[in-house]
């Protein structure tokens, strides 16, 4: 199979993932994209949605469409970094150490209200994200690949919570919102239940296989040489400063986010199915990869500004290249 070709059949594979990921989750097509383009980016995401949104359900229904592994945490107020990482467990029968690997040995894992638990395992994680290894005992160990941390937070709760300080929150590529389903979407919810869906068993609902780990590779090599022009990697940067100065920030997008930014955009315009960047490919991607980056005045927050506002305000404002 020649290049090109191979290229069209990993993205056709990726794209039939939305259909595949429908059959269990419904109305989450935005947030299952970006998930999409986060394993294409080399990226993790941060979900932000009231419990009840299908968010384990989709990275489980995700992990078994491309036939990788999961693993979930349920992230608590005494959970340790070891119990993230792995640990070195003695062994009786032989008396010695050996390496136990902890949940984050797996290709998607769901870090499930990450802000509940303290600063120190936070940062464990965020460390393996940003490495891609584990070091314990003075021993380096990669992780696999693909390796994508799907993060949750609720939107809601925050009493009895470690929120993410800034600089950590800028190690996610992408901040989904998951919204709650449409009227019609729900019904459609409650009619698969009312006809026997089990959320546990998504072989029983018709989820299978349609890409795999070969297809993530070739797509992540045809996103690379996706073809940038100079006035759109202006337009990024501009709109990345733009942020700096916006009365309604007292902090605004970091060069990270930039190059963020730019990486999410292409993943985008390589899944549209072209081989260069558009400005509204930034702009498609401009709210998952800038909203967690910036931080609000407290003047704003009161008068109810937020993040995807402020972010449109800067779009509407700054020029775009012709």
């Amino acid at each position: 199979m020649s290049a090109p070709e191979q290229t069209r059949g990993a993205r056709d594979a990726l794209e039939a993932l939305r259909g595949e990921i429908g059959k269990a989750v419904v109305g989450q097509d935005a947030a299952v994209t970006g998930l999409v383009i986060a394993l294409l980016c080399r990226g993790h995401v941060l979900l932000e949605g009231v419990p009840g949104t299908a968010k384990t359900l989709m990275v489980r229904a995700l992990a078994r469409s491309l036939e990788l592994t999961t693993t979930r945490v349920q992230f608590t107020p005494d959970l340790m970094p070891g119990d993230v990482t792995g640990s070195m467990v003695y062994d009786a029968r032989t008396a010695a150490f050996s390496f136990r690997e902890g949940p984050v040995f797996t290709n998607l894992l769901l870090a499930d209200e990450i802000n509940r638990t303290p600063p120190k395992t936070q940062a464990a994680l965020l460390e393996a994200m940003e490495e891609r290894q584990v070091s314990v005992d003075g021993t380096t160990r990669p992780l696999p690949d693909p390796f994508l941390v799907a993060a949750t937070q609720n939107p809601i709760e925050y009493e009895g919570t470690y929120p993410l300080p800034e600089a950590q929150l800028d190690r996610f590529l992408l901040k989904l919102t998951l919204p709650l389903p449409e009227r019609d979407d729900e019904i459609t919810v409650l009619r698969r239940h009312a006809e026997g869906f089990d959320p546990r068993d998504l072989a029983g609902a018709g989820v299978r296989p349609v890409a795999g780990a070969d297809d993530l590779a070739a797509g992540r090599r045809a996103v690379a040489e996706l073809r940038v022009e100079p006035d759109v990697l202006a337009y990024v940067v501009d709109v990345c400063r733009a942020t700096r100065t916006s009365p309604s920030l007292a902090m605004g997008v970091s060069p990270r986010g930039a190059t963020a930014l730019l990486a999410a955009a292409r993943a985008w315009a390589w899944l549209a199915g072209r081989d260069y960047v558009t400005p509204d490919d930034v702009k498609a991607l401009a709210r998952p990869a800038l909203r967690h980056r910036v931080r609000l005045r407290a003047e704003a927050e009161m008068e109810g500004v937020t993040p995807d506002v402020v972010i449109d305000s800067v779009l509407a404002h700054t020029p775009v290249p012709r």
